[in-house]
């Protein structure tokens, strides 16, 4: 059994499209509204707070509608499609209406956005475990994760290049036109989707992928989970609220925290964020091949003591060195060896029918977790202090590790090899 790789990197490069977005989101929205619109900095975080609410909602609701879709283009594909082009038209507008000066405009014009982002997203996560054999979704996961980091690296050197900005005199700092990359961002959204349905048919990709699934998983296709296993689907949600609750929170204030600690800038404390970044990119594919030979549960629970510890290991440290780089490189390793398996062992506990309703499940608790660490880590911070962020960070890791101790299904079991020469078979 391989993973069709070539097939894994087409469908991903939806993914691409929606992570080259959030970066685009993530960092020129907040500028727009406190810089161009003159919002207040509180009337700013809590606009782009927004989309984290809105997906609790609505990311399990379209990932249920597209399971009970059925179009001669496919069940994904439909929401994919129509998603991005959506999206691409309300960027185009919002890029008009933040040129004329319109905040009413742009503000519903950015919720409507917000909405149609979320008609894709999960379809287009699900559609990997649609045509992916259970034992190989942690190696096809690592994959897609490999190519829709390609779309965040491509909006940060576009946003590079195109965001630029002058010093006024009395100090004050005016951007110039944000037209060319908001444009730069929905033509790569719209041609990484395009290049995706025009070369996969998915109906007939799903179909072949049928023909390996057992009698007994056709079956019971549409019944309800055994007690068991939603106890285990349970128990890794809370999981996956509780571990990105401590990372999320870490990169919530994390600049700050230096800042405080060390003395170090934004611009500064940025290099140890990409460092871990790069190293999660590196170990995304080996991960995933690990994880078949180690199985999902323990490459997660040995991912979590990494972090755990690196967690503690900052706090310790009484300056920022040459090590700092190496913990945050090691940071990268423990998440992406838990972002690599934990959203496999989810959608391995469903049925067919249901990958896009799970698929919505898993990121409505990352988003909640989202939603909840920067107040509650906020209301600490203020009451004690920066230097209970990493200790905070570090007790619900320990707590994620806790949890993930009792989910007992949606691990990978390596095949037993029927003979000796098939144990030098590996995926193209």
């Amino acid at each position: 059994m391989k993973l069709n790789t070539k097939q894994t990197v087409l469908i991903g490069l939806s993914f691409a499209s929606i992570l080259a977005f959030w970066q685009f989101y993530d960092q020129v929205i907040p500028v727009i509204l406190e810089n161009h619109f003159g919002r207040s900095t509180i009337v700013t975080n809590a606009i782009m707070s927004i989309d984290n609410v809105l997906a609790v909602f609505l990311l399990p609701l379209f990932g249920t509608l597209s399971d009970r879709t059925r179009t001669r283009f496919g069940k994904r594909t439909p929401f994919i499609l129509f998603g991005t082009v959506a999206a691409v038209a309300m960027m185009v507008i919002l890029a008009l209406l933040t040129e004329y000066e319109s905040f009413a405009g742009f503000f519903v014009c950015l919720m409507i956005l917000l909405v149609v982002m979320s008609v894709y997203r999960s379809p287009a996560v699900a559609y990997m475990p649609d045509v992916t054999p259970k034992p190989l979704r942690s190696k096809g996961n690592a994959v897609i994760n490999l190519v829709g980091y390609i779309g965040g690296i491509f909006a940060t050197v576009a946003m590079t290049l195109e965001v630029k900005s002058t010093t006024l005199g009395d100090g004050s700092i005016e951007y110039n036109s944000f037209i060319p990359i908001f444009m730069t961002i929905a033509v790569f959204m719209l041609i990484t989707v395009l290049i995706m349905v025009f070369t996969l048919n998915e109906n007939k990709i799903v179909r072949e992928a049928k023909i390996g699934e057992t009698a007994e998983e056709r079956a019971s296709s549409g019944e309800k989970l055994p007690k068991p296993v939603m106890r285990s689907l349970l128990f890794i949600l809370a999981s996956v609220f509780l571990w990105f609750t401590a990372y999320n929170g870490v990169t919530t204030s994390f600049s700050r925290y230096f800042e405080n600690r060390y003395g170090i800038d934004a611009g500064g404390s940025s290099m140890y964020l990409t460092v871990a970044t790069v190293a999660a990119i590196a170990s995304f594919v080996p991960l995933g091949v690990i994880s078949s030979k180690l199985g999902r549960k323990k490459t997660i629970l040995l991912g979590i003591i990494l972090m755990t510890v690196c967690y503690l290991g900052i706090f310790a440290m009484p300056s920022a060195g040459i090590a700092m780089y190496a913990v945050f490189a090691l940071i990268g390793i423990g998440w992406a060896g838990i972002n690599v398996n934990s959203f496999p062992m989810v959608v391995e506990m469903c049925h067919s029918s249901d990958v896009g309703k799970y698929t919505g499940y898993y990121y409505a608790f990352s988003m909640a977790a989202q939603i909840f660490t920067p107040l509650f880590s906020g209301v600490l911070i203020t009451k004690l202090g920066y230097n209970i962020l990493l200790p905070y960070a570090a007790v619900f890791s320990a707590l994620s590790f806790v949890t993930m101790l009792f989910v007992a299904h949606g691990d990978s079991k390596p095949e037993k090899k029927k003979s000796l020469i098939e144990n030098f078979d590996v995926d193209n």
